[in-house]
C-alpha cells in the first residue's frame, strides 16, 4: 500500500497556482491544516483569522460576495460546532461558495470530546444548500478540491490530513454525487465512507474468501445523495445491506441509506455500523474504532448474524490497516 504525507498541503498549493481568486483562511490551526505551505507560497491569498471561527465564516461570506473563493480550514469542530449560526445565515441561507475544510472527523484524533466532530455530517446536512463530501483516502484528498469548487454553493469537507494512505488510482479520481464500487456481489451490499472504506475492504477480502458474494461501494458525497446505481445494490442484495462510518449512525450515512430506502420502498435489511449515540473519550485511533465497533472484525461480526452464518475468522487472518503514528511528523493524530 502506497502511504502519502501530507497530501492536501502539497495539492492545495498546485490546485490554486492558477486560481487568483481562491483564498486560504486559517483560525490559528495553520499547520494542523496543512496550509503552512500554501501561506509560504501565497501570503498575499491567506488570512489568519485567529481564534475566532464565527467572525472567520461572517467574512468568508462577504468575500464570497464580491466574487472571491474563501476556503475555510479548521478543525471540523470548529466549524459547525462553534459557527453555526453565520454559517446558516451569512453562507447557506445566501447560497455562497465558502468551502468549509474541517479536519479531525470522528476518531482521527486522540482530543476528545473537544476535538472529535461525531454529528457533524447531521447538523451540516439539515442546512439547505449545503453540499457534504467526505475524503477516504490521498486520491480523494487530491480530487475533492475540484469537486468542491464546482458547486454553486457552500461545500463542506471532511477532510484527512498527515500520513493516509491510497486505495485508489489516481486515474479514479472523486466523482461528485457517485459512489465508487470497489467489488461486485449479490449477498451483501456495503455501503462504507472516510477511513471506514479501508477497514471495510480488509473484512471484505476475508468473507469473500469465506463465499460471501459482497457488493462494496466507497460514498463520497453524502449530500446531495440521489446515486441512483446505490440504491439499485441494495435492492439486488440477498441479505441486505450494512452502512460503516466514522460518525454517528443518527443522522449520517445510516439514517442517509434508511431514508432512501423508504423513499423507495426497499424492503431490505439495514444493518448501521457507527458510533451508537454516545460520545466518544480520547484515545487512539485503533483503540477508539475497536472499542466503539469501527473496524473490519465489527463488519465481520454483523455480516454474520445478517446472513446467519458464524465466521471463524482470526484477526491474523485480516489485512493490515495502516495507521501513522499518533506523534508524527506530518501531525497524522496530534493536535
Amino acid at each position: 500500500m502506497e502511504i502519502l504525507s501530507k497530501v492536501h498541503a502539497r495539492n492545495l498549493v498546485e490546485w490554486a497556482k492558477n486560481k487568483p481568486d481562491v483564498y486560504v483562511l486559517s483560525a490559528d490551526l495553520t499547520s494542523s491544516t496543512e496550509v503552512d505551505l500554501f501561506r509560504d507560497t501565497y501570503p498575499d491569498r491567506f488570512l489568519s483569522m485567529g481564534i475566532a471561527e464565527q467572525n472567520m465564516i461572517s467574512f468568508a461570506g462577504g468575500m464570497a460576495r464580491e466574487g472571491l473563493y474563501p476556503f475555510i480550514h479548521t478543525f471540523a469542530v470548529f466549524i459547525y460546532r462553534r459557527a453555526y449560526d453565520q454559517i446558516a445565515i451569512s453562507v447557506a441561507y445566501p447560497n455562497l461558495p465558502v468551502r468549509m475544510i474541517g479536519f479531525l472527523p470522528g476518531v482521527t484524533t486522540p482530543g476528545g470530546a473537544t476535538h472529535q466532530s461525531i454529528e457533524d455530517i447531521s447538523v451540516m446536512r439539515s442546512l439547505p444548500n449545503m453540499t457534504i463530501l467526505e475524503c477516504g483516502d490521498a486520491t480523494d484528498v487530491e480530487s475533492v478540491l475540484d469537486i468542491a469548487h464546482s458547486v454553486n454553493g457552500p461545500v463542506y469537507i471532511r477532510m484527512l490530513r498527515g500520513e493516509i494512505p491510497r486505495l485508489f488510482s489516481p486515474q479514479d479520481p472523486m466523482q461528485f454525487n457517485q459512489a465508487r464500487t470497489i467489488s461486485r456481489g449479490s449477498d451483501i451490499t456495503v455501503l462504507s465512507s472516510g477511513i471506514c472504506t479501508e477497514e471495510a475492504m480488509c473484512a471484505i477480502q476475508a468473507l469473500q474468501r469465506e463465499g460471501v458474494s459482497i457488493q462494496h461501494m466507497h460514498i463520497t458525497t453524502l449530500k446531495p445523495f440521489n446515486d441512483y446505481k446505490v440504491l439499485e445494490a441494495i435492492a439486488n442484495s440477498h441479505y441486505g445491506v450494512i452502512t460503516m462510518e466514522n460518525h454517528s449512525i443518527i443522522g449520517g450515512l445510516g439514517s442517509i441509506i434508511a431514508e432512501q430506502m423508504a423513499e423507495f420502498g426497499i424492503g431490505k435489511k439495514l444493518v448501521r455500523i457507527g458510533l451508537k449515540d454516545t460520545f466518544i473519550h480520547g484515545a487512539s485511533r485503533p483503540y477508539l474504532m475497536r472499542k466503539y465497533r469501527l473496524d473490519a472484525p465489527a463488519l465481520i461480526d454483523e455480516a454474520g448474524k445478517l446472513t446467519g452464518q458464524n465466521f471463524n475468522i482470526s484477526e491474523d487472518e485480516l489485512a493490515r490497516s495502516y495507521v501513522a503514528p499518533v506523534h508524527s511528523d506530518a501531525k497524522a493524530e496530534a493536535l
